[in-house]
């Protein structure tokens, strides 16, 4: 009764593990689709990024650029379209400069055309828009401090994002002009530009 048992119920257990596992263990290319394809659920990667995934998990490198290339062919990944949406997510939402997105795009591994390409879809006077409005709200949170202390920590918020300080002070100016004009100060950007101050 036991062997009949045996016979007519599931695999031992033996046959089971020498099946075709459906993770691709022991085909690396397999094992790379796999890997990949979780990570492009989970959120757009560069092809840099999935790059680096694989070396992580040890997939040969020629297995992984096979996959990638592929991958890259059909459109899974696409490196220019990652760059541009990082420019126009990361500008509108954290108010980021030209030479600020391009330097995370750079750490995202996108080449160097791409990022000129993506950074050059954000025209300067809509830059020059966004930075002025992130001085009109600096200004106005420190409304009633020294002026100093204003014009500082406004300074400092937008160097962190990468703003040039000519942009910056000429903005800050106007900002003080149309407040009062007897808050005017020599604005001399070492001297307002403290790399220590949070400005937040």
């Amino acid at each position: 009764m036991a062997r009949s048992k045996q016979a007519s119920g599931s695999r031992p257990r033996s046959l089971e593990k020498s099946g075709a596992p459906e993770t691709g263990v022991g085909d690396p290319e397999a094992q790379a689709r796999q890997i990949c394809l979780r990570l492009l659920t989970i959120a757009p990667r560069t092809r840099a990024q999935l790059a680096q995934a694989l070396h992580r998990r040890g997939v040969p490198a020629e297995a992984a650029e096979t996959v990638l290339s592929r991958f890259a062919d059909v459109g899974l990944i696409d490196d220019a379209a990652f760059a541009r949406a990082w420019v126009e997510s990361r500008h509108h939402s954290r108010g980021l400069s030209r030479r600020s997105l391009s330097a995370e795009l750079r750490r995202q591994g996108i080449e160097s055309e791409e990022i000129r390409e993506a950074v050059d879809t954000l025209d300067p006077e809509q830059e020059a828009a966004t930075a002025r409005r992130l001085v009109e709200q600096k200004m106005a949170g420190t409304r009633g401090q020294p002026p100093e202390v204003r014009v500082r920590r406004a300074a400092g918020a937008l160097a962190r994002k990468g703003y040039p300080a000519g942009l910056v002070f000429r903005l800050i100016k106007e900002v003080l002009e149309q407040e009062s004009p007897s808050e005017l100060l020599d604005l001399d950007p070492d001297q307002y530009l403290d790399p220590d101050d949070p400005g937040e």
